[in-house]
């Protein structure tokens, strides 16, 4: 039976953990290894650790760094960042990577989610869509690259639907309005891009409590629920430290928002 997902997201710039708002303002929280550590003893559901500089900077991705994660995760992991060619992808697979997560390439060269799917597996391509609120009323969505530095004249549910005909296996929705802003999920981004895929969907970008979470899941039902700083940081000051909840409160969780869902 398929579950909702409830998945950690670590930022990586020049080595370190960081965290970011609304894809600016990057912030030193930790050693990624580390965290690693801590999230194998939470015995999280699944982690997705992206380098935030590597496609911006046109860097590969640094394969020295997925291979330590790899060896030390004991979840599935997906990464994402610097990934333009169907040999980067078998390449960090080859180490041990469970899914590769595609973005700007995704928009630049969109054969690439075809080949990959073809070469590796559907199940292993996951199409990152960055999203931001655009127009005179903020009323219309917009895809945006490159960590969001570059805009793109594309309707993420265009995209999406485009992206399941070449054959991805999995969309992770990033709204960049939400990033590290702790004040819920974009439900109407959610509900647009829900609606119109029947693949399996990650959700990243402003949640701040468990109370978040639990509301996304009672919505949608089967989805990944993926979160930074409410992971990362505790209490008002921000204070870094690693959480994540325990298996009993994590079925309490499920089982309230299954209640209380649509």
């Amino acid at each position: 039976m398929l579950r909702p997902r409830i998945i950690p997201c670590l930022l990586i710039k020049d080595g370190g953990l960081v965290k970011t708002t609304n894809f600016a303002n990057a912030k030193y929280v930790g050693d990624p290894i580390n965290a690693v550590r801590i999230f194998n003893e939470k015995e999280v559901d699944e982690l997705v650790v992206v380098d935030i500089d590597a496609t911006a900077h046109n860097r590969e991705p640094d394969y020295r760094l997925i291979k330590n994660l790899a060896a030390e995760c004991r979840m599935p992991l997906c990464y994402g960042g610097g990934v333009k060619t169907i040999e980067q992808i078998q390449k960090i697979i080859g180490l041990g990577v469970e899914k590769v997560a595609l973005g700007s390439a995704a928009v630049s060269n969109p054969q690439l989610i075809s080949d990959a799917a073809e070469r590796i597996g559907s199940q292993s391509i996951v199409v990152v869509i960055d999203v931001r609120k655009k127009g005179l009323l903020g009323n219309k969505y917009r895809l945006f690259t490159h960590n969001g530095t570059k805009a793109c004249d594309l309707d993420p549910v265009v995209f999406v639907k485009k992206v399941e005909a070449l054959g991805a296996g999995e969309v992770l929705v990033n709204s960049i309005d939400r990033d590290g802003m702790q004040d819920g999920y974009d439900l109407r981004l959610v509900t647009a891009v829900r609606d119109c895929t029947s693949l399996p969907l990650t959700v990243l970008g402003g949640a701040g409590s468990l109370a978040h979470i639990s509301e996304l899941i009672g919505k949608f039902g089967t989805i990944g629920a993926a979160a930074g700083s409410l992971f990362v940081f505790k209490g008002k000051y921000r204070a870094v430290l690693i959480s994540y909840p325990g298996a009993a409160e994590k079925e309490q969780l499920v089982a309230k928002a299954f209640a209380n869902g649509e």
